[in-house]
């Protein structure tokens, strides 16, 4: 059975998601750990109440930028992982661990990649953004990480409407809820793969 590692920076309600398909069966993988780079968020007690082990690894706590690629490698090899998966994961990925986990990192953006994303491009942001545009359709993107922010190949997406008098939240609250089926789907069809 392979190995996810899930990287989470807040609540953790796409953590969450992908605990329940897995306690499941619809993602048939073990969920082998979690980093974060923050103490005292939501995600920390999803994995505490489900008996998965936490890392907490601040880049800001560690000398610089090779340590920490450094730290993540390691943990990531001690816990066997076969798949990365982000989950409202705010830092950027090391380039080493991009190199060494290659086309082995998803990401789950609130956009319709190449729409709305790099850098700057998260969370209140994007959905004002597309707001603001008058767009009339928004949604979300499961796709490969590289090196560079919401560019890699998108494997999987879902379109919602955006209404006129949407405001931000309403647009985050539709889009949250088509992440939480959209992205367990898109990692069982990726394991396949590897």
């Amino acid at each position: 059975m392979k190995n996810i590692v899930v990287f989470a920076s807040g609540s953790g309600t796409n953590f969450q998601s992908i605990i329940d398909a897995v306690n499941a069966g619809n993602i048939t993988a073990n969920i082998a750990g979690l980093i974060t780079d923050r103490n005292h968020i939501g995600a920390l007690e999803r994995a505490e109440n489900h008996g998965i082990p936490a890392r907490v690894l601040a880049p800001n706590k560690l000398p610089d930028d090779k340590k920490f690629a450094e730290e993540l490698i390691d943990q990531l090899t001690s816990w066997e992982t076969d798949l990365i998966v982000l989950a409202g994961y705010l830092k950027k990925i090391p380039a080493p661990v991009i190199r060494k986990f290659e086309n082995r990192i998803l990401n789950i953006h609130p956009s319709l990649l190449p729409k709305f994303g790099g850098k700057g491009f998260y969370g209140m942001n994007v959905h004002r953004a597309v707001i603001n545009s008058k767009d009339h359709q928004s949604g979300c993107s499961v796709h490969i990480v590289t090196g560079k922010f919401d560019e890699g190949p998108v494997i999987a997406r879902s379109v919602v409407k955006v209404k006129e008098n949407d405001t931000p939240e309403q647009l985050a609250k539709k889009i949250l809820k088509e992440e939480h089926w959209l992205y367990p789907a898109a990692i069982e069809k990726y394991l396949q793969t590897l």
